[in-house]
């Protein structure tokens, strides 16, 4: 048995499960064009073929080299898509085929490809992935400078820059990797011989990228790269066989991004580090309280950011916080950062001089944490901010209302002038200024200051009605007025923006917490799909409609929910919406897949899996949602797969607790069964028995005793049957309760003779008026329920007490009651006392009958609209009694004096019994 320190990690272990039914990957690397990765890869390819695999080429670019068409001869060659585009027919990769063909080997090169338009996926590494989860196996090649990772590395080595590229999660996710490597010199004579490009084209490539410092560092970065590569794969060889070895150290890194232009560099550089030093990174965006970012374009600026990092494998966290540097610092010591990865501060020179950078303040405080400080490509100039787009009416609106305002500020000035000598007539310019701050923020505060600067020195200094000042102290005044008044408006128009922007986050959280309100008491399953589309579409100012699978087991996305009100979806959003729910990745509009669909696709995400997706269109579909608006978006998706999780699992709950009562029903007949069907057939066999091997010599008294056994018994067994079928019937819906007139001085008689004959030693006391109304239902039945009950009352008695059997009329009710003087039921068994198989115990201390005689008479009797109750103790402390009450008819029976049935009713000592 394996201890603990030795045994196999399962984490390792799930994650080589997890690959099971998939394809495998085969990945040949090469550090530039030319070192010969198609060539190697179809040779491997032939070999194969030679020993009988199914080996297909799906797609091969030979670039005009001989060897490499050589290479392909032989082979089966998929045929390539057709398909025009602006006016040019082009061949693609044909991906259906593919699927449809399904090889045992698929060789697919040129894995960084950017798809045609309107194909289904947008780079052929993509498509890679749906042929791996088909099961198919496949090779490809790429150079290193399509990873994403290295692209801008690559690009400020060669200068050219990489347009195509590929996650890095492509290669780490590759069962095999195999480098094709070859010297720079060697590489450089193929490129003069003419095996990689054409001659006219080989002198331009000789002078730019194919240089030998160039070659060097790709080659360099090609080997480390396959070595991190290697090293993962020995990591988890070890991991999955419990073998001791020297592992990884324990590094974990961080990275500060923001919405300037070098936080793309900034996590590049992360990945590699992290790469390089097989850790695992987190991605922080950082906020100072009391200044948060309201520009959309930095907010969607650090959102790109973060889903690059994302990308490339990191964690992602945002932090805020009055002082910066501390919340960074402690969130690095609370998740155990050991180094910390920061562009370089692009803070003016006086807080740099007085040590108020980011990156410095980092530096000085970190004392046990590495801090790598990521310096831009060959600059250190700080960017010049960028003016925020106005829209039109913005523009409109904030000048006409610092045209007013200033315009406003000269009329009160003028008339204050005339009529009020003011020591200073710019505090009034001051107000104008202030409400345009306060009223629609900076740039409009900012635009009031210059217009009150220029028309205070053209009304109000000498000399007037021109832009020429006199007197050089009132220069001095109008330049500390101008100073003061974009001041104040920027500082007023800051403290608007900020109210704007928590008014937003108000709203925000006050539209979470109304549906986490609606969501908290609602486990319906279409009641919460309602909640979460209606308010998902009231965030987006959109439509939102929600697709789920029927049951866990079916893998078809139905439409569940929908605001506005839809039921149908064009092909194209099918496709998206299947593709967000099978890859677990979002699909359609703005997306990498299937981008021309209607509708964006975000899979719903719970520990339970994906368990469906939620597809949105905004309003607005030629423009990007406000990242205020995604992030409300995503909370509202995250709280509703909360909420359906919930909801299911009380599905779930519901479904367990009805299969325990059919279980425990299930139990409770059998046992019910064994004893009440085995005790009669026992006693009827040996009856029989007797009279069959001894017959005619016992005397005839003993016969008949055992003739009467035999049909008590019987009898016993018929209504047990009988019982069993009722409620069956009964549970089904297929008792047809006839709307016929009941006679209760009918009715009642006959069960009282029946119940006497079946159990002849228990006294019974019919009492009922001649002039009970009819009632409406199947007689029957109703004849059934008072046998039921005066049985129940048999079995539950003490023998030799009577049993009471009446009748009477209440208003428009007929109450018929039967009582009995057993030791009664105690109080929590009234509760229960009409449920299936609940039983009391009889005399003897054993459970008396199936318990299903009181749970039919409850349904008869709430069939005929009447209702059936037990009251324990009936008199003097002991006995039961059963009330019923049904209906009266609108017209009393009246019989006439002297009838055969008033003689019946009334003669109750002829049913008494002899009591």
């Amino acid at each position: 048995m394996l201890s603990v320190e030795t045994r196999p990690n399962p984490d390792a272990l799930l994650a080589n499960l997890g690959q099971e039914g998939k394809g495998h990957l085969k990945i040949f690397l090469g550090a530039a064009p030319g070192v010969g990765k198609t060539f190697a890869m179809l040779s491997a390819a032939r070999r194969l073929a030679a020993a009988g695999i199914d080996i297909v080429v799906g797609v091969v670019e030979t670039h005009g080299r001989a060897e490499t068409e050589a290479l392909i001869e032989g082979l089966t060659i998929l045929p390539r898509r057709t398909m025009s585009y602006r006016g040019t027919t082009i061949e693609e990769f044909d991906l259906d085929a593919a699927l449809a063909r399904k090889p045992a080997l698929l060789i697919v090169d040129e894995l960084a490809h950017s798809n045609a338009p309107d194909s289904r996926h947008p780079k052929r590494y993509q498509d890679v992935e749906e042929l791996l989860g088909a099961g198919i196996d496949v090779w490809t090649a790429i150079n290193i400078q399509h990873l994403e990772g290295f692209s801008d590395v690559v690009s400020r080595i060669t200068g050219v820059v990489v347009r195509e590229v590929v996650p890095e999660t492509v290669l780490d996710t590759a069962d095999e990797v195999v480098v094709v490597d070859v010297t720079p010199t060697e590489l450089i004579g193929r490129l003069r011989d003419g095996k990689i490009y054409l001659p006219e084209n080989a002198t331009r490539a000789a002078d730019g990228f194919f240089k030998p410092g160039n070659l060097t560092a790709l080659r360099e970065l090609a080997l480390r790269r396959t070595a991190d590569r290697v090293d993962d794969q020995m990591v988890d060889i070890l991991r999955q066989n419990a073998i001791e070895g020297a592992w990884p150290s324990a590094e974990r890194l961080m990275v500060c991004v923001g919405p300037d232009p070098s936080s793309e560099n900034v996590v590049r550089a992360a990945s590699r580090l992290a790469s390089g030093l097989n850790a695992a990174w987190v991605a922080v965006t950082l906020e100072r309280t009391g200044a948060e970012v309201t520009d959309d374009v930095a907010l969607r600026r650090i959102d790109e950011m973060l889903r690059l990092a994302e990308r490339l494998g990191a964690e992602t966290a945002r932090l805020a916080g009055r002082d910066l540097p501390d919340e960074v610092l402690q969130y690095a010591k609370r998740e155990n950062i050991t180094q910390i990865v920061i562009g370089r501060s692009s803070a003016g020179f006086w807080a740099r001089f007085r040590g108020q950078s980011l990156s410095g303040m980092i530096l000085r405080r970190a004392t046990d944490i590495a801090v790598h400080v990521i310096v831009g490509q060959g600059t250190s100039v700080k960017p010049k901010p960028k003016l925020p787009r106005l829209d039109p009416s913005s523009l409109l609106l904030g000048s006409a209302c610092a045209l007013t305002s200033v315009a406003s500020a000269v009329g009160i000035g003028l008339l204050a002038e005339r009529y009020v000598q003011l020591p200073n007539l710019s505090i009034i310019f001051l107000v104008a200024v202030l409400v345009c701050a306060v009223s629609l923020g900076v740039w409009p505060a900012i635009a009031a200051a210059i217009l009150s600067f220029f028309a205070y020195n053209f009304f109000f200094i000498q000399p007037v009605y021109s832009l020429t000042v006199a007197e050089p102290h009132e220069v001095l005044a109008l330049v500390i007025f101008l100073l003061v008044a974009v001041l104040t408006g920027g500082l007023a128009g800051r403290v608007h923006d900020q109210t704007v922007a928590a008014r937003r986050r108000i709203t925000t959280v006050q539209t979470l917490y109304d549906v986490s309100r609606k969501l908290s008491g609602i486990t319906n399953l279409d009641d919460v799909l309602w909640v979460v589309a209606r308010q998902s579409a009231a965030a987006i100012g959109g439509q939102v409609i929600i697709l789920l699978p029927e049951s866990a087991s079916d893998r078809d996305l139905t439409i569940r929910a929908a605001f506005p009100p839809e039921d149908t979806l064009q092909p194209g959003e099918w496709a998206a919406a299947r593709w967000a729910f099978e890859k677990g990745e979002t699909a359609g509009w703005r997306t990498g897949t299937l981008p021309n669909a209607l509708y964006q696709f975000v899979p719903i995400r719970t520990s339970r899996g994906l368990l469906g997706v939620v597809g949105f269109e905004p309003h607005d579909r030629e423009q990007a949602m406000p990242a205020e608006v995604e992030r409300t978006f995503s909370a509202l998706v995250d709280q509703g797969a909360i909420s359906i999780e919930r909801a299911l699992l009380v599905a779930e709950g519901r479904q367990r607790d009805a299969l325990v009562e059919k279980e425990r029903l299930r139990t409770t007949l059998l046992s019910s069964l064994s004893h009440d069907l085995r005790t009669p057939l026992s006693s009827i066999l040996g009856s029989v028995t007797s009279l069959r091997s001894f017959g005619d010599q016992m005397p005839a008294a003993d016969r008949n005793d055992l003739l009467a056994a035999i049909e008590e018994e019987a009898s016993r067994l018929a209504r047990f049957v009988s019982n069993l079928l009722d409620m069956t019937r009964l549970e089904s819906g297929a008792m047809d309760l006839c709307g016929g007139w009941i006679d209760m001085a009918d009715v009642l008689p006959q069960a009282v003779a029946r119940a006497e004959k079946s159990f002849p030693g228990r006294p019974i006391r019919l009492e009922m008026p001649s002039d009970l109304p009819m009632v409406r239902g199947d007689a029957s039945l109703l004849e059934q329920v008072l046998f039921n009950l005066l049985d129940n009352a048999n079995k539950y008695s003490p023998a030799g007490t009577p049993t009471a059997l009446s009748a009477t009329r209440q208003t428009d009710e007929v109450v018929i009651a039967v009582e009995d003087q057993g030791r009664g039921i105690p109080p929590e068994g009234l509760v229960r006392i009409f449920e299936k198989f609940t039983r009391m115990h009889a005399g003897d201390g054993r459970p008396a009958g199936t318990g299903l005689g009181l749970a039919i008479a409850k349904g008869v009797v709430e069939a005929m609209g009447g209702t059936i109750v037990a009251q324990s103790p009936a008199t003097h402390g002991v006995g039961t009694r059963i009330v019923i009450r049904l209906p009266a008819a609108d017209e009393p029976l009246l019989l006439e004096p002297g009838s055969d049935k008033e003689h019946h009713v009334v003669g109750t000592a002829a049913h008494s019994g002899g009591g």
